[in-house]
């Protein structure tokens, strides 16, 4: 029985992400569906990433948590325009689903914008599960997380589309092997991007943002 409601919830969800998709289609906007687990550095890495990337590209961010808006409030100093989900009133729901992202998306103004980014609830488990009519899904890791995370949350690392190895400015102080998480990014999904960079210090922060741009204009024209 347990199993018969998980795919129908699945299902009821695919059925909106596919509305979302046509819904980002009409409006002629990139969505990037950036996820992690808590404390990986995922809003700094966008504070950063939103301080580069406008007023060139118009941004605005769905953020969610189970409970404040703390990072809502962090993103909203860069300029850009976010709308907070707290699923506390749902139940305390460990992800986003495809339902609370239109509503949203239409808040934000979508009409008016080239990128949206969702900052999905931090959890290596859920999130995967669950489209929300995304174009990109980005997975971000920190080294302070262990080289086997792929490999016991693979799911999250198969679906995504790119890797982000944040906090690189603590090697030096950590037994952390960044080739081998890497490695184990790649046997989960062969051939999957990965850029390593830090948030904090902007260390290879260009060629993630160059990888950003060059898809969302290839989706939007921009």
């Amino acid at each position: 029985m347990e199993i018969d409601i998980q795919k129908k919830v699945l299902e009821a969800n695919e059925t909106q992400a596919d509305k979302n998709r046509s819904f980002f289609k009409e409006q002629n906007v990139f969505v990037l569906n950036m996820m992690s687990s808590p404390g990986s550095g995922k809003t700094q890495l966008l504070c950063k990433s939103l301080n580069k990337l406008m007023p060139n590209v118009r941004v605005g961010v769905i953020v969610g948590d189970i409970c404040t808006r703390n990072d809502a409030d962090r993103l909203e100093i860069t300029g850009a325009k976010a709308i907070q989900i707290n699923t506390d009133q749902f139940g305390g729901d460990c992800h986003l689903s495809a339902n609370l992202i239109l509503a949203s998306a239409k808040e934000l103004g979508c009409f008016d914008l080239d990128l949206v980014i969702v900052e999905n609830i931090g959890n290596l488990v859920c999130p995967a599960e669950f489209d929300i009519g995304e174009d990109v899904k980005a997975v971000v890791l920190s080294v302070t997380e262990g080289e086997d995370k792929p490999l016991k949350y693979p799911l999250m690392f198969r679906v995504a589309d790119v890797a982000i190895l944040n906090k690189i400015d603590l090697l030096p102080y950590l037994d952390f092997d960044a080739k081998l998480v890497v490695d184990n990014m790649q046997q989960v999904h062969p051939h999957l991007p990965v850029f390593e960079l830090s948030a904090k210090t902007g260390e290879g922060l260009e060629p993630w943002l160059e990888w950003l741009k060059i898809k969302v204009f290839e989706k939007t024209g921009k």
